[in-house]
């Protein structure tokens, strides 16, 4: 009779199929050599422009998109805006104010944001560009990245990305738009958020108080 040999149970974590080798200053390594770096924009109300200022904000746009020399990627994110905090902050404010007609106002003003909240869905867009590295940037191809080094890496990263960087960033400027290069501490947010959706996003502790996890076979 044959017999069957018992097998372990297969030991792996999500971590595995996690993109993302390591996050350093303002540059995202990924497990096959390509990094990035991201560039967070902030927005303006299109609606709020005059026809000039909206057909003039366009023809920005696209000026700066047809000046890029270099690939990049714009990503969208959407989340709710908790505001419990701002209504808790409203009813502060309505308890202490001793003026009726304020009061009143205050009261006024706070059930019109609630009426709001029933009624719509109240969204926070945030805006980010983001500036790809390409392990062929260094003639090497996928099959080829398993003797390079890490810090190897992160510094043809940084000598490739920062120019386009901060071309892309003087582009923006000139559109009348602010963007702001992401950091360790924003970035790990940002891909936690990403891989841990939720309905209003969340805040994580600085990065340097948490201990790295070590995963092992045995």
């Amino acid at each position: 009779m044959k017999t069957t040999k018992p097998t372990s149970p297969v030991k792996a974590s999500t971590q595995s199929f996690i993109e993302i080798e390591e996050i350093k200053d303002d540059i995202v390594l990924m497990k096959d050599f390509s990094a990035a770096t991201v560039i967070e924009v902030g927005a303006v109300n299109f609606w709020l422009l005059s026809t000039e200022e909206q057909s003039s904000m366009i023809y920005a746009y696209s000026g700066l998109l047809n000046s890029l020399s270099f690939p990049i990627q714009i990503l969208i994110i959407s989340k709710k805006i908790d505001v419990s905090t701002y209504l808790d902050y409203l009813e502060d404010k309505i308890n202490k104010q001793k003026a009726d007609i304020l009061q009143k106002r205050m009261v006024g003003y706070r059930e019109f944001i609630k009426s709001i909240i029933r009624i719509n869905t109240v969204l926070e867009k945030r805006f980010f560009f983001v500036v790809p590295f390409s392990p062929l940037e260094m003639g090497i191809s996928g099959a080829n990245t398993s003797s390079l080094n890490k810090g190897y890496v992160f510094t043809r990263a940084k000598t490739a990305l920062y120019p386009k960087r901060d071309n892309l960033l003087r582009l923006i400027m000139k559109i009348g738009l602010k963007g702001t290069v992401l950091q360790r501490q924003e970035l790990t947010e940002l891909y936690y958020n990403l891989y841990n959706p939720s309905a209003t996003g969340r805040r994580l502790a600085p990065i340097e108080s948490y201990t790295d996890v070590i995963m092992t076979s045995g």
